[in-house]
């Protein structure tokens, strides 16, 4: 990244295409495909400007059928291309599981390392926008449970102009969600910049680690300025690899965890959280691991309800003011 880049601000949704614009120069093995990825920009404008700049033959507008373009990008990561295939919604991944969880993820097992698969999923998530059931889930914890795909979720900005380029240039298949609430975020990129796999202490304190990723990640910063308890927040940015290093350092500390996450709390990745926790410093803990997350329901349309469902930074530094009162 150039140094006149690292001392400006970026929206969200600009630092991802920022990313994919420099995987493009950089090589050419790399192509961008998805419905309206092209011409039309994208149904979110994340992939403005990169048809013009590129061209028809590396912006590759596709059909409606997600089966068929994410089954034609894993085959073209199998040919030895780099493919960054657009997932308009983190919902539509249930009807192209297939290529995914069968394909990309099992092939380089099942040729001993022969073949690789080096391609991006793109998709994003993110409820609060009256979207449906059907267009507001997150389903990292489904992915995450799939050997041989990686799953981040960047939260900033910068964080998401690095970890598009590392994913590109992983040579596994990598699940890259964004949070269209995210997209009109501004953050600086001068933040220091971090590996694939490595979580980010975004705020030090004493009484509590609250973990969290992708748009919570700015709830727990709220939840952390009310003050009711001293938070240290992390942001893990990606679920696999697991930065599990930087969570228990931090909870020998503080003696208690709070996992807060945007999906619904049941089977999340909190749990697998909570449970390697509970196994490494159960002697050490103050207070029993405790998560804070979606009930188990389908997100309602109706945006009063739906507000219901998503817990708060009210909500989140009160959870974390009952711990410290535990213990």
């Amino acid at each position: 990244m150039s140094t006149a880049t690292e001392q400006q601000e970026l929206r969200y949704i600009e630092a991802i295409g920022l990313g994919m614009a420099e995987a493009l120069e950089t090589d050419y093995r790399v192509v961008v495909m998805g419905i309206d990825v092209g011409a039309g920009e994208g149904i979110f404008r994340v992939t403005r400007g990169l048809h013009e700049r590129f061209g028809p033959d590396r912006i590759l507008d596709t059909p409606i059928s997600e089966m068929a373009f994410v089954g034609a990008a894993v085959g073209a990561a199998m040919g030895g291309m780099r493919p960054i295939v657009e997932i308009m919604f983190m919902d539509f991944i249930g009807v192209c599981l297939d290529p995914i969880i069968n394909q990309a993820a099992k092939l380089p097992y099942m040729t001993n390392g022969a073949l690789e698969v080096p391609i991006v999923f793109r998709t994003q998530t993110g409820a609060g926008k009256s979207a449906g059931a059907q267009h507001s889930q997150s389903l990292e914890a489904m992915l995450a449970h799939v050997p041989g795909l990686k799953v981040v979720m960047p939260a900033t900005p910068r964080d998401a102009c690095d970890l598009m380029l590392a994913a590109v240039a992983d040579p596994a298949p990598v699940v890259f969600v964004e949070n269209r609430r995210l997209y009109a975020r501004r953050g600086p990129m001068s933040e220091e910049s971090l590996p694939l796999g490595r979580a980010r202490v975004v705020v030090k304190g004493e009484d509590v680690t609250v973990v969290t990723w992708g748009q919570y990640v700015g709830r727990c910063l709220e939840a952390a300025e009310i003050g009711e308890a001293s938070l240290e927040v992390i942001d893990l940015r990606s679920i696999v690899p697991l930065d599990m290093e930087t969570v228990i350092a931090s909870v020998e500390r503080t003696g208690r965890l709070l996992i807060a996450h945007e999906a619904v709390q049941d089977f999340g990745a909190g749990a697998e959280i909570a449970a390697r926790v509970g196994r490494e410093l159960f002697d050490l803990l103050r207070a029993p691991v405790r998560r804070l997350g979606a009930p188990t329901v389908p997100m309602p349309f109706n945006p009063m309800l739906e507000r219901t469902l998503m817990p708060d930074a009210a909500a989140i530094a009160a959870n974390a003011r009952s711990l410290v009162a535990e213990g």
